[in-house]
């Protein structure tokens, strides 16, 4: 056993794959001890905020100020509220409202605010223009309000005897605050998805779930496959052609279909985790019983099993202890394929919408069914499905380099 670990780990392929997947394994453990809050947890108010550190705005009028004579503070103030597209939209709007083209510059902001602020009217029709475009310009037009102001903002509050606001404070443009010093401050590294959920905390939770229902739906198979392909091989006659008879029926439907049809049947409410795990596993045993038995074919007339048999031995005691040993090897490797198989498979089914419940746990098929159904991929959101992406890939990637590390070890026409 020692000998055979050593050989293993001597294999780059599954040293490197081993490595990917135990890193995945960790952070899916360990990331929840640190940052516990419910991977379902609405957090904020409105869909897909940016990746980003998010400072409470409030708290920050509070905290300590500092004032910074940076160079290209207001251009990059100005850049962030008036970008590039934006510039040509009002150039568009513009022109179509009757300016020539020739008196726009938009790289001059000061010119190019004058002429907006003095042509824009957010009644006007201009041919060709759809309400969303209309829309835009209404939020453009509100954005650009005092974008070339140089005077401080002013901090008022209500007179609780008048009612008359009183100015409480300034805020000038050249002063900063210490982010280390507001009280809340959220670091958003993957940002929020369609629901304002945090997209790392619940991608964590999604990756945990996936790798459970691969893992139990990859057992299911494995034992499945393996026992029919042991009795199939090694009893051959009535007994392998009934089981070869349901396994070749199994093959000629296509499994993701019966998949399909069957977690249709099933229903969303009843539809758990688990549940969808059994279903992957009771559809995914065919390939593994038909390999196993050309295994334990080319196995069952050898001479140790003969004299196995010679001495009385039970059916039962020659496959575990005559069979099973020389095929063991093979057998992780099937089961390391079929858990892959497994997260793919569930990833199909949940962005096809039959997944498991969706207000139950988070997986990264549902991560993509969510990320699909409110077009993320459509208005660039790419936080809320590309980290998916890249999960589900290291995965699998992760697992078929362990496999294919271990079928370089054992099997000797690949072996150095």
């Amino acid at each position: 056993m020692k000998h055979t670990f050593r050989q293993v780990f001597r294999s780059g392929k599954f040293v490197v794959g081993f490595s990917i997947f135990v890193a995945i394994l960790l952070i899916v453990f360990i990331y929840p001890l640190i940052v516990p809050d419910p991977p379902l947890a609405i957090i904020a108010q409105g869909t897909f905020f940016e990746p980003g550190i998010y400072v409470n705005a409030y708290d920050s009028i509070g905290a300590s100020k500092y004032t910074l004579n940076l160079e290209g503070a207001a251009a990059k103030r100005i850049a962030s509220k008036l970008k590039a597209e934006d510039r040509l939209a009002m150039k568009d709007w513009l022109v179509a409202y009757g300016i020539a083209e020739a008196d726009i510059d938009i790289e001059n902001t000061e010119q190019l605010l004058d002429l907006w602020a003095k042509n824009y009217d957010s009644k006007a029709k201009v041919a060709g223009m759809t309400n969303a475009k209309r829309n835009y310009y209404v939020r453009l037009n509100t954005s650009l309000q005092g974008l070339l102001a140089t005077e401080a903002a002013v901090i008022a509050a209500k007179n609780v005897e008048t009612g008359a606001l009183e100015e409480k404070g300034k805020i000038a443009q050249s002063e900063y605050v210490n982010v280390g010093q507001v009280a809340n401050v959220r670091f958003l590294p993957l940002g929020t998805d369609n629901f304002g959920r945090d997209v790392l905390t619940e991608l964590v939770a999604a990756a945990r779930v996936s790798l459970q229902i691969g893992f139990v739906a990859g057992i299911i198979a494995t034992l499945i496959g393996l026992t029919l392909g042991l009795l199939a091989g090694y009893i051959g006659g009535r007994v392998d052609d009934i089981i070869m008879f349901f396994t070749n029926l199994f093959t000629v439907i296509p499994s993701f279909v019966m998949l399909i049809l069957i977690s249709f049947s099933i229903g969303q409410e009843h539809r758990g985790a688990f549940t969808v795990a059994m279903v992957i596993g009771f559809t995914s045993w065919v390939w593994t019983t038909r390999a196993v038995r050309a295994q334990v074919i080319s196995l069952r007339n050898r001479d140790h099993v003969n004299l196995s048999k010679l001495s009385g031995h039970s059916i039962v005691y020659i496959i575990l202890n005559d069979i099973l040993p020389y095929i063991a090897s093979y057998v992780v490797m099937a089961l390391i394929l079929q858990i892959s198989s497994g997260i793919l498979a569930e990833a199909g089914l949940s962005i096809l919408g039959l997944g498991p419940r969706t207000t139950d746990v988070p997986t990264l098929g549902l991560m993509m069914n969510w990320a699909m159904i409110y077009q993320a991929h459509i208005l660039g959101k790419w936080w809320a499905y590309f980290p998916v992406l890249i999960t589900i890939a290291l995965i699998t990637f992760s697992m078929n380099l362990m496999n294919t590390g271990l079928d370089q070890v054992f099997n000797p026409a690949l072996r150095d």
